[in-house]
């Protein structure tokens, strides 16, 4: 990299951090620091959901899946208007009927104070080992495959690099609470799109023209992948990648703190609305773009075998596209890719810092402590910045451990560490919204169930991990209708019909 390439980074990050002193002054009270004054706009809110859910890890994972394993999975993208009429029409005019902060509140007035708690920890290990995870594989991946290390400095310098990459992202985000995010991921989401645009654009020119690189025949690189199997060791099918992909978007956009936190800093439900499909068509359009670098990555090397080991796009396809970056792109141009690459990672971290900052802030230290008479809005806010720090802090010392997890590209690791709790937690506020005979007793023992088949399958390493989500969902509701039907309470005392705004 040249002293150009470094430059604009240095200035980006520069205009993250100006960004968070900028909103840092102008915010007065905590709700302005959490949720926006709950009067931001949706098509803005909608990127910043986006940019939030679209990280580093699958700016990386989705051209290395295009050169090593195929194109399959593609069809996932059919799940996204599935998930939007479920999420859309029956999810989110239930969330905006409840004023709350937290998501987890909701819990609290169907399923008692004990699942709420449980729910709210499991977000906050699960955030807090997704944000680490991106940390790491922006520092190795990314910065330091770009440095050209030996591999013995390399291991010496990530840590460093990493606790960089962490520490910027969290400082910004403590300063500027959810505008600042909303504002650097709406700026992170465009670089994105550069960026791969830009890629396409080079490698075009490089080639003669898109029908240099575009495939007309199934790679000899590729794996096969059938549109469905009765084999559930069968890594990626054509259905599998729609069902996986249904699951994961309606869980996550019907439990997630992050997802739901953004719907609640807009003004009514047709905004939030607007935001999931946002969110949802500028993931279609980056996804195509990322697929096609990844055609065009593959078709490029194929084409100069000379300039890469087949042995890398057949093992570790995940460091190809910033291999090509660092050796094939003019000075000035990788700056702006890299930090395209950078922005999604921080994007990601930020949302992720300021929604367990808020989990933190609402669903413990408001019951343990509560807000004191005395206790000004300038006190709130100062307090939870504080909050933000230290859940950010706490994902940069966990990226430095993670490292550990070796043998799988980098979707097979997120999905395995992150996945597990997806249908659970969403099990959770589908009892609590919509089934009247749910119980504690009942939720609490589904989420354990489901919970554990998850990890069963995570940890085992025998079952694709497109049916994880499903297998997790599956379970959780065997168990937790059974006991709820048990458990339920005598009529006159049992809680039968929706929670209403009052109860939370």
């Amino acid at each position: 990299m040249t002293l150009l390439d470094w430059a604009v980074i240095v200035f980006y990050g520069l205009g993250m951090l100006g960004v968070g002193v900028y909103y840092a002054r102008r915010t007065r009270t905590r709700e302005d620091y959490l949720l926006g004054g709950r009067s931001m706009r949706s098509s803005s809110v909608g990127l910043s959901l986006f940019a939030t859910l679209f990280s580093t890890i699958t700016y990386l994972a989705l051209p290395g899946e295009m050169i090593n394993k195929g194109p399959v999975i593609l069809w996932s993208m059919v799940a996204i208007p599935v998930a939007w009429v479920v999420v859309g029409y029956w999810l989110i005019p239930r969330f905006m009927q409840l004023r709350v902060t937290s998501a987890y509140e909701i819990l609290e007035a169907r399923l008692g104070l004990g699942v709420r708690l449980v729910a709210a920890v499991v977000f906050l290990v699960t955030r807090t080992l997704w944000m680490a995870l991106i940390i790491y594989v922006t520092a190795e991946k990314i910065i330091v495959t770009m440095m050209d290390l030996p591999a013995e400095r390399a291991a010496y310098v990530t840590p460093v690099v990493a606790a960089a990459v962490g520490l910027l992202t969290v400082v910004y985000t403590s300063l500027g609470g959810l505008r600042a995010v909303v504002l650097t991921d709406v700026i992170q989401s465009f670089i994105l799109l550069g960026g791969a645009v830009l890629t396409i654009v080079l490698i075009s020119i490089r080639m003669g023209g898109v029908g240099a690189w575009w495939p007309s025949t199934w790679s000899p690189n590729w794996d096969p992948q059938p549109v469905f199997s009765l084999d559930p060791t069968v890594r990626v099918t054509v259905v599998g990648s729609i069902v996986f992909m249904t699951v994961w978007w309606i869980g996550t956009a019907g439990s997630d703190q992050m997802a739901i936190q953004r719907y609640l800093a807009t003004r009514d439900t047709r905004a939030a609305r607007r935001v999931f499909l946002v969110t949802g068509i500028t993931n279609i359009v980056i996804t195509s773009l990322l697929a096609s670098v990844g055609f065009a990555l593959l078709a490029f090397f194929q084409a100069h075998p000379g300039y890469l080991s087949p042995e890398t796009l057949r093992k570790n396809a995940d460091v190809v596209f910033p291999l090509y970056i660092i050796r094939f792109v003019p000075p000035g141009l990788t700056g702006l890719i890299l930090a395209a690459l950078l922005a999604a990672a921080m994007s990601s971290l930020s949302s992720g810092v300021n929604s367990a900052c808020s989990v933190i802030s609402v669903d413990f230290i408001d019951r343990l402590r509560g807000r004191s008479a005395g206790e000004s809005d300038a006190d709130q806010v100062r307090r939870t910045r504080i909050i933000s720090l230290v859940s950010g802090l706490a994902a940069v010392v966990v990226s430095l451990l993670i490292g550990q997890i070796k043998e799988m590209n980098i979707m097979e690791i997120t999905v395995r560490t992150n996945h597990v709790f997806v249908a659970p937690l969403f099990v959770l506020f589908v009892l609590a919204l919509f089934v009247p005979f749910a119980t504690p007793a009942g939720a609490a023992c589904g989420a354990v169930a489901g919970c554990a088949v998850g990890a069963l399958i995570a940890c085992t390493n025998k079952v694709s991990f497109q049916w994880m989500s499903l297998a997790a969902l599956i379970a959780d509701l065997l168990v937790t209708i059974p006991i709820s039907l048990v458990t339920k309470r005598k009529p006159g005392s049992d809680r039968v019909g929706p929670i209403r705004s009052s109860e939370v």
